[in-house]
């Protein structure tokens, strides 16, 4: 519930305006109450971000195992991302832009490293590239699909076109690669 009540005020407001007192009054509770679990407002925020990421990437991961084809797979974890910051907002990048939240690691490894290591094999099979320029690839992708999260919020299209762009790109991007591996890259035969 305190997380709960944080990660509104977050939603509505952004981190500055988020003070313990704050939280305490919006669940209803003493602010000693809201101390006996969380030492600081940065022990609470760094709890908040933990919770959304996992959730998000346990989402992801299960739609992931649903795929059949590579698309579906690109598709599925787009979907699951768009549809949780559509539902969600923007609470996973205003509290990975707090340093006294991130300042002890990078945020986006969340997970992360383990999902460029799930994806990177299948994008190293399914585009026939080597297993490091799929994982350089695959990492680098990751920003595709919060970009597409930041345009979906500014309501210019729905959450179904915002993942097809995504994927085509993510799929393109993967093409691109793979052919410019193969032919431009290649020493030249005379």
């Amino acid at each position: 519930m305190i997380l709960d009540k944080a990660a509104e005020i977050i939603n509505e407001e952004g981190i500055s305006n988020l003070t313990m007192e704050r939280i305490s009054r919006n669940a209803d509770i003493s602010k000693s109450l809201m101390y006996k679990y969380f030492d600081s407002l940065t022990d609470l925020l760094k709890e908040l971000l933990d919770r959304e990421l996992s959730a998000l990437r346990n989402l992801q991961f299960k739609a992931a195992e649903r795929a059949v084809t590579f698309e579906d797979l690109v598709s599925n974890i787009t979907h699951e991302y768009l549809t949780y910051i559509h539902s969600r907002g923007l609470i996973i990048e205003r509290l990975q832009a707090e340093p006294s939240v991130t300042g002890l690691h990078d945020p986006t490894d969340f997970g992360r490293s383990a999902a460029v290591k799930y994806l990177a094999p299948i994008v190293s099979k399914t585009f026939h590239i080597p297993i490091e320029l799929a994982e350089a690839t695959t990492d680098i992708s990751f920003g595709l699909p919060s970009a597409a999260g930041h345009f979906l919020l500014r309501g210019h299209m729905t959450v179904s076109e915002v993942e097809k762009l995504t994927t085509k790109m993510i799929i393109g991007t993967l093409n691109v690669v793979r052919d410019e591996y193969f032919v431009r890259e290649k020493e030249l035969v005379r």
